[in-house]
């Protein structure tokens, strides 16, 4: 297992969740994380870091924040298997958004 951080920005509120797109943000190119549920308490930012590990293909437990807590531009730590398959997904869906 290999840990990586990967930069997410999340949209909360959304009227669906949805998983793909790309944001410039202040940590570099970001994952757009759409969740639709409201930024209090915290639940938007689990709700994105359930969608990040339900989107990525790895146990829910292998995705913590690392900082961003109260931000929409987020740093997620990914524990990965060595096969790699979760980074090439993660850049499928930040690059192209499907």
């Amino acid at each position: 297992m290999a840990a990586v951080v990967i930069a997410v920005r999340v949209k909360p509120g959304a009227s669906r969740a949805r998983v793909g797109g790309r944001y410039e943000g202040p940590h570099g190119p970001a994952l757009v994380v759409a969740v639709t549920a409201p930024a209090v308490d915290g639940r938007a930012t689990e709700a994105a870091r359930l969608a990040v590990a339900d989107a990525l293909g790895v146990r829910r437990a292998a995705v913590t924040l690392r900082t961003g807590a109260a931000s929409r531009d987020k740093l997620f730590t990914v524990a990965v298997p060595d096969s790699g398959a979760a980074l090439d997904r993660f850049a499928v869906l930040r690059d192209t958004g499907t």
